[in-house]
């Protein structure tokens, strides 16, 4: 597949498309995040996607991860976000950036592959719990959870960050596949 910041793009794009769907009714529904609903997983992404960009720009976020990103439009919100995320991913020197993320700093192409695990994985997170599940790119979704494989999670694992895999059918679509070896159970 592409190169990690197309990866994004798409993941952006797929995301997008779900947080627009999302009726204000269904901002409280819970989410395969348990300790979110909707409402708190989507302004955790959009914090998050902010203080990417921040970062590789260079500059200081200016709000903390779980302060108040949606304001009174959760969708324009994200929407913004999406923009302001995507140029930064695209600065020449992107992926030469440290990132500073809670548990350290990373180099660039590592913490290209964790962004693009928080907004993929959130956006399954979004469609699953809003009813959106035909938005999903699927073959993103199945080369994300190769990738994860690859890597190894078990070091994600030990702090929660995911939990323990979860049996799903290998014939089940990719998203629900990466969302059991990431120990999302829904």
């Amino acid at each position: 597949m592409n190169t990690v910041i197309a990866r994004i793009d798409r993941a952006i794009e797929m995301t997008a498309a779900i947080v627009k769907g999302i009726p204000a009714a269904r901002m409280t529904a819970p989410t395969p995040c348990v300790e979110w609903d909707v409402h708190e997983l989507l302004n955790h992404l959009v914090g998050g996607m902010n203080i990417f960009a921040a970062q590789l720009r260079g500059a200081e976020p200016d709000r903390a991860h779980h302060d108040d990103w949606l304001g009174v439009d959760p969708h324009a919100a994200y929407a913004d976000a999406a923009v302001i995320d995507s140029a930064a991913w695209h600065l020449p020197d992107a992926l030469e950036r440290d990132i500073h993320l809670g548990f350290g700093s990373v180099p660039g192409p590592m913490a290209a592959v964790i962004h693009l695990t928080e907004v993929l994985v959130h956006g399954v997170d979004l469609a699953v719990a809003t009813g959106q599940e035909r938005l999903l790119d699927e073959e993103l979704c199945a080369d994300m959870l190769a990738t994860m494989r690859d890597m190894g999670m078990d070091n994600f694992r030990a702090p929660g960050m995911f939990g323990p895999e979860l049996p799903m059918s290998e014939d089940a679509p990719a998203h629900r596949r990466l969302c059991a070896y990431l120990g999302r159970a829904w």
